[in-house]
């Protein structure tokens, strides 16, 4: 590990500040991602800029009937808020679907959303890796890709997003709430993460300049018909091959809306929306799930190791669906699938 500076915000105008004045200094609070990729030497800050005293912390509601959760809330904190358990269920499934009761009391919520992708060769400064030095190659498309990405891949990068948590807010249309030097912006879920196209060493679209203050969620939490069902390698701590954050809402016996998210699959939170508008309507059965099923993996593209995911893929959605329009939601502390 390198030699760093260390200095601890104020406030957060000071951690904007801060962070403006030094291109080489990175945000910690939690550190659960970013210690590793320290250790590594894959990232090599100059300063850390410690923001675990700022007021970010707060779960509150808001006017519209939503909730807001501040940046520093602990994963496990907002896993078993009651808020959370009675009115967005899904998400306090996702979450404690992911990492340990250990790294969940550390990581903080908007930490959470700036984990780097996930990528044997990312890992391994020893290999060439487009996100860790851009125009270098991407080892893993010719290499061990068992994990890798089957959807949004480009030339450049085949990554896939590791977060649980953001699977569920992707399916929730939540926002993401941001400071900078220019004053405070929002950015909605689906456009916060990117693609890799041919600059996949920008992982998302918060600026360099900028802090996470917040998430915001909407009034609608789909309670009463969700599933977070995710597939790995093991029962104990361990990244998804495929997870999937399913929403419906019923009406009459029929789907009037539905939100569809997978996780494990792509560079970011991988939604589909015409899969999403062929559900309305329709009777939540088995033929209407395979075939948003179909939609969402239209595109998909396998590699020489994980192209079994797209399959798997299929049957977890339609496994989800179900699960979701029949108010059995996989429970994360039953490791058996519903």
């Amino acid at each position: 590990m390198n030699n760093f500076e260390y200095s601890r915000a104020a406030d957060v105008a000071d951690a904007v500040r801060q962070v403006a004045t030094d291109p080489g200094a990175r945000f910690i609070a939690g550190g659960t991602n970013l210690i590793d990729l320290m250790k590594y030497d894959v990232e090599r800050p100059a300063r850390l800029i410690d923001i675990t005293h700022l007021p970010l912390k707060a779960i509150e509601e808001t006017a519209d009937g939503g909730l807001r959760v501040g940046a520093l809330a602990p994963n496990s904190d907002l896993a078993y808020h009651p808020l959370i358990e009675t009115r967005y269920p899904l998400l306090s499934s996702a979450i404690l679907a992911g990492a340990s009761a250990q790294l969940r009391n550390m990581a903080s919520t908007g930490g959470n959303l700036l984990q780097r992708t996930r990528c044997f060769y990312f890992y391994d400064v020893a290999t060439p890796c487009n996100k860790r030095e851009p125009g270098s190659g991407c080892s893993a498309i010719n290499g061990i890709n068992r994990i890798n990405a089957i959807l949004g891949t480009s030339e450049a990068c085949i990554a896939t997003h590791p977060s649980d948590m953001c699977v569920a807010l992707a399916a929730l249309e939540a926002k993401v709430r941001v400071a900078g030097p220019s004053g405070e912006r929002t950015i909605a879920f689906e456009d916060f993460h990117r693609l890799p196209g041919d600059t996949p060493d920008r992982d998302n679209n918060l600026a360099a300049n900028e802090i996470v203050t917040a998430i915001e969620l909407p009034p609608k939490g789909f309670a009463a018909h969700y599933s977070y069902l995710k597939i790995r390698d093991r029962l104990s701590y361990a990244f998804a091959l495929v997870s999937v954050a399913a929403a419906l809402e019923l009406d009459g016996g029929r789907i009037k809306e539905a939100r569809l998210a997978l996780g494990g699959v792509a560079h970011k939170p991988w939604r589909n929306r015409n899969a999403e508008a062929a559900l309305r309507g329709e009777v939540p059965d088995r033929a209407a799930f395979a075939k948003a099923a179909g939609l969402v993996l239209l595109d998909a593209r396998g590699f020489s190791h994980n192209a079994f995911k797209i399959d798997l893929a299929r049957r977890v959605i339609i496994r989800t669906l179900t699960q979701a329009a029949n108010a059995t939601p996989q429970i994360q502390s039953v490791k058996k699938i519903r």
